[in-house]
């Protein structure tokens, strides 16, 4: 198993659901798969739920303590598991931690993004925002997501180059990237510190919203192509842990030396197609 055949049998099942509203409803991903859904008033309030199968047929638990937003991710998770045929590694880690986090149970995660948050419903709304914490908690609320859930899902579906990144106890513990940034080689990695000088590293001993900037290597290991980074970041006291927002002033990743930019000259003119050019969507601060 492995993240990217993770994300197939979600759309797999996303796409034989074919869900058409927002927040996407999850009786129709339980019926398709089968299983049996039960909300638990006796569960710890450590323990977010568990899948597990009486009489042949699969039934899920979460805990009614919880948040919906929780409790519709704790559900999409376990059904990660049933889909996946994974076994449940838990082991005493709460859901939210991401420290010591067992692969089995981040590919449950990705898993359950997809069903939560799905491509063909938002993409087009993510393309739409202007980047930053106030779009992750608006498409949050639409979608009954948490922000780090949304966050995640975010970077990964925009065209614009940017990262989302969960860190604990001031570790990185996992950074999402768009196509553009992967492509470009901009690595976060797990289990290194928040940068010194970062905005993330200062929002570690304060509740809210941080912003700044912060040179592109400070993040990304061994980069050689320079540019700032405009970076936003939330701490969340509760769990120790900080949400950090990452993403290009001018929406491009800054040239190699030597690397050419084709110009509309030498492309050739685009075809007209009705659409006039639009400013870039970046958020520049005054």
């Amino acid at each position: 198993m492995d993240e990217f055949t993770a994300i197939l049998r979600a759309r797999e099942l996303v796409g034989r659901v074919n869900p058409a509203k927002i927040p996407v409803p999850l009786e129709s991903y339980l019926a398709e798969v089968g299983c049996v859904l039960r909300v638990d008033s006796d569960l710890s309030a450590d323990e977010p739920g568990f899948s597990v199968t009486i009489g042949g047929k699969e039934h899920i638990v979460v805990n009614s303590r919880d948040s919906v937003e929780r409790q519709r991710f704790t559900i999409c998770h376990e059904l990660g598991h049933v889909v996946l045929k994974l076994p449940s590694q838990h082991g005493g880690v709460p859901l939210w931690s991401y420290s010591k986090r067992p692969l089995n149970e981040i590919f449950c995660d990705v898993f359950a993004a997809e069903l939560l948050l799905p491509y063909r419903l938002f993409k087009p709304l993510a393309d739409d925002a202007l980047i930053g914490f106030a779009a992750l908690d608006d498409l949050a609320e639409s979608f009954s997501a948490s922000v780090m859930a949304t966050g995640s899902r975010f970077a990964a579906a925009v065209d614009v180059p940017c990262a989302f990144v969960i860190s604990q106890e001031r570790i990185v513990r996992y950074a999402s990237r768009s196509k553009s940034l992967r492509e470009s080689e901009a690595w976060i990695a797990p289990g290194s510190g928040l940068p010194p000088g970062s905005v993330s590293a200062k929002a570690n001993s304060a509740a809210g919203i941080e912003s700044g900037e912060i040179q592109a290597d400070q993040w990304f290991t061994d980069w050689r192509r320079g540019g700032m980074l405009l970076e936003e970041a939330r701490y969340l006291p509760r769990w120790k842990q900080t949400l950090t927002l990452l993403w290009f002033d001018d929406d491009e990743v800054p040239l190699l030396d030597g690397e050419h930019q084709d110009s509309e000259e030498e492309q050739g003119l685009k075809e007209l197609d009705g659409t006039l050019p639009w400013p870039g969507r970046k958020k520049r601060r005054p």
